[in-house]
């Protein structure tokens, strides 16, 4: 007996500019109530008229980070969704302005499983799990010492150490 998704009945905002990612987000997330947004301007009339459990955020092509602001400002916990802008300044920035995961396009079809830690974490970030379980992905796509390039990196990862060995 599988035990029912903790998504179950969540309300999601999915923006992206391509029909397709759209269409794969809805058949995962078919547990969700799902919105679909294809630009900035009609993202922005559904974080400002609706509430959300979780807002999906592409970065190019719908100006994500200024989606990011106005999705975090409403206190719905917001997950960025890219495959052009997988770098470590958009993940940098994404962390920085209040996103609590990232996630590339290519795990797409991990997409459920990564926003079940979001819910059940109670929106708060879930950066410690999505390096456990991206962080050979992201040492792939950004060089293996990405992290030690940057100093805002290395301090993340101190705080995620000392706060998952407080719980």
């Amino acid at each position: 007996m599988s035990k029912e998704s903790p998504l179950k009945d969540k309300v999601v905002l999915v923006v992206d500019d391509e029909p397709d990612v759209l269409e794969t987000v809805k058949e995962e997330l078919d547990m969700c109530i799902v919105h679909t947004a294809k630009d900035y301007d009609t993202a922005l009339q559904y974080l400002l008229s609706y509430t959300y459990d979780i807002v999906i955020l592409d970065i190019m092509g719908v100006n994500g980070f200024e989606l990011l602001k106005t999705s975090v400002s409403r206190g719905f916990p917001t997950v960025m969704l890219t495959a052009h802008a997988l770098t470590p300044e958009a993940l940098k920035k994404s962390i920085k302005l209040g996103a609590v995961s990232f996630l590339p396009k290519e795990k797409i079809t991990e997409l459920r499983e990564f926003l079940e830690d979001v819910v059940l974490g109670e929106g708060k970030p879930v950066w410690h799990k999505l390096f456990d379980k991206l962080g050979s992905y992201f040492s792939k796509r950004f060089g293996p010492d990405w992290k030690e390039k940057d100093k805002f990196f290395e301090e993340l990862e101190r705080e995620l150490k000392a706060s998952s060995s407080q719980s």
